[in-house]
């Protein structure tokens, strides 16, 4: 099965992507090779199951089924029934996360398909590149100078997670990844953070294995709960700590940027504890754990750039 992908940075809130973006029968709005569209049998564009039928700027027309939508996750997901490409089992999805550090938006297209033998690779190309990242390069100029529309709210379910912290980080994922995927490894580039070690000699990426450091003057044990190279994600709890939470659990993900080869990251955790003291680690658990590993990993980036250049 064949996989199309292209992801970017918009620079503008997500509540302004997104009420773009959610227009199912939005498309000649903003994508430069949709010339109109309208959605089968008088349906709202948010209806599960309706139909956009389009015309491409080539004459071609094209149908799409729409199969699942969030305004919870910020997603979509539809299929052909009139296919633009001779491919099979066409499946795509869009997703729309906000970026934290910046008030900015990561979009990402993706589609899993089938080809013919003769054309494998072909279609790949030219849905990541001439329909997937056109599009997100063409709705930079549309929502450029957009407010954000009354009334919307970050997280219509709910905020996700305690701390929900994202950032974009200016080198390739897999080098990222390489750097964050080393569970006694932040010890070596977090400033607050000394004395990192895997109890017990064990290995870094051993599932159960616990990391023992300190942050500041307080001692704390970590264990690994999962790692995954497929997503690029981990997750850990808290078993030994002097701050005042109960039950801290967190993770990261990173996910590739296609638009310049850079790395959209999340970090996210949640934890009990008291409304005297909640605010105050919230705070310090997103501004000096989270952001500042990614502000730290980013400048490695930059400082291997310029050293480069200098060379």
């Amino acid at each position: 099965m064949a996989k199309a992908y292209a992801s970017s940075i918009i620079d503008a809130p997500v509540e302004t992507v997104w009420s773009i973006v959610r227009d199912f029968n939005g498309l000649p709005g903003w994508h430069p090779a949709i010339v109109t569209s309208e959605i089968e049998d008088g349906l709202d564009a948010d209806v599960v199951g309706c139909v956009r039928s389009f015309q491409l700027q080539d004459g071609a027309s094209v149908r799409e089924r729409l199969l699942a939508f969030s305004d919870a996750d910020r997603s979509l997901t539809y299929n052909f029934e009139t296919p633009a490409f001779p491919v099979e089992n066409y499946l795509a999805t869009i997703r729309v996360l906000p970026v934290t550090n910046g008030d900015r938006t990561f979009v990402e297209w993706e589609a899993t398909f089938d080809e013919a033998p003769e054309d494998r690779g072909k279609y790949v190309e030219i849905i990541s590149n001439a329909v997937f990242q056109s599009g997100w390069t063409a709705l930079k100029g549309k929502v450029a100078d957009l407010p954000k529309p009354g009334g919307s709210e970050r997280w219509k379910a709910g905020r996700p997670n305690k701390v929900w912290c994202s950032s974009v980080i200016n080198g390739p994922v897999e080098q990222v990844w390489a750097i964050m995927r080393d569970f006694a490894g932040m010890g070596g580039w977090h400033d607050d953070i000394t004395r990192m070690h895997m109890i017990g000699g064990v290995r870094s990426d051993k599932v159960s294995g616990v990391r023992d450091f300190y942050f500041g003057d307080g001692q704390l044990h970590e264990e690994l709960l999962s790692l995954n190279d497929l997503e690029r994600s981990f997750s850990y709890r808290i078993t030994k700590s002097p701050m005042p939470w109960i039950g801290y659990v967190a993770g990261a993900r990173l996910y590739r940027v296609t638009d310049k080869e850079r790395t959209f990251a999340v970090w996210t955790a949640d934890w009990a504890a008291t409304a005297e003291h909640d605010p105050t680690l919230q705070r310090d658990v997103h501004e000096n754990v989270f952001q500042k590993a990614f502000d730290t990993i980013d400048a490695r980036f930059f400082a291997a750039r310029r050293a480069g250049q200098a060379a």
